[in-house]
């Protein structure tokens, strides 16, 4: 078991979040001051984070800078990537044994290997 034991020694004195940066506390307050210093040059929208502009600005540009290897859809945030691999690998992971059918669920996949020993989900 991995126990974290980095000190915080830097705290919010409005809600007691605790970081070991002081860069971090200072973004963090901005949650509570409101300040919102990164603005967009193109519609004026102002936020708190620049990573949150720099995602931003791919509205206007219509930059999807992170892409599927596999399907090659692209995103704009690592995360929405991250998510679509994580969904597609489960996808391809459902697959009939029979033949090459494929479900996206558990409970898809167990109906249609029903048609294969012609067992009902249903009684009479």
């Amino acid at each position: 078991m991995c126990i974290h034991t980095v000190e915080r020694k830097y705290k919010c004195d409005v809600c007691g979040y605790a970081c070991n940066r002081i860069k971090t506390l200072k973004t963090h307050m901005r949650i509570h001051t409101g300040e919102r210093e990164f603005k967009c040059e193109v519609c004026g929208k102002t936020f708190n984070q620049s990573g949150h502009l720099k995602t931003h600005m791919s509205i206007h540009t219509g930059e999807r800078e992170y892409k599927c290897e596999v399907c090659g859809y692209a995103f704009t945030q690592m995360g929405s990537l991250k998510r679509h691999i994580l969904i597609n690998a489960d996808k391809r992971q459902l697959i009939c044994e029979v033949h090459s059918h494929a479900s996206y669920t558990s409970n898809t996949l167990k109906s249609h290997k029903r048609i294969h020993t012609e067992e009902r989900w249903y009684s009479y």
